[in-house]
């Protein structure tokens, strides 16, 4: 197992909430289930108090992406370091689905939150140390605000989506075409 994908949670939690849209995915149990879905080994039993749990976590790791994107890269260290801190995991040998012995990461949660949190945490810096702290970004579409982490070849990716990609590069083509073409003037 590739423990920087356990980044892709941290990406997960925190594009659950689009801050700019008022939009929050984090409402229910269901929608917690939801967000577990693809981390098979953390408990499906969902409490109401995993929800505010994972909200205060989401806004933590949002800190991270922010302000590693704005190179404030000291305090973007200290806060996912207080996020492991406050859920540890430890690595577990491990087989299934017929493959070979690999790495897993198990935290010591007692609830779906912590557990998430953990895996979350540990696999954003693991994929900071070994990728880079630029490698974290805030897409640049307004009025999305989503993170992202950027595997691109030459660290050049500004944006959460190809969709935003298009919808920032369409908006600056109009911009562009609106704006008066500079004439010269003939009279001087």
């Amino acid at each position: 197992m590739d423990l920087a994908a356990y980044a892709e949670h941290a990406v997960r939690l925190v594009n659950t909430e689009q801050p700019a849209r008022g939009v929050d995915l984090l409402r229910s149990p269901d929608d917690v289930l939801e967000l577990l879905t693809p981390v098979r080994r953390i408990p499906p039993r969902v409490t109401e108090g995993d929800i505010s749990r994972l909200r205060s976590v989401r806004a933590r790791l949002r800190t991270v992406f922010t302000d590693a994107a704005a190179g404030r890269e000291g305090d973007a260290v200290a806060t996912l370091n207080g996020v492991l801190a406050e859920f540890p995991v430890h690595p577990r040998v491990t087989s299934h689905d017929d493959s070979p012995w690999h790495l897993h990461l198990a935290g010591d949660a007692v609830g779906a939150a912590e557990g998430f949190a953990a895996l979350a945490g540990m696999g954003l810096a693991v994929h900071l140390t070994t990728s880079g702290i630029e490698r974290l970004g805030v897409c640049h579409a307004a009025p999305c605000r989503n993170v992202f982490l950027d595997t691109s070849a030459n660290r050049s990716r500004r944006h959460c989506s190809d969709r935003c990609a298009s919808r920032a590069n369409v908006a600056l083509y109009r911009a562009r075409r609106k704006a008066p073409a500079a004439r010269p003037d003939r009279h001087a």
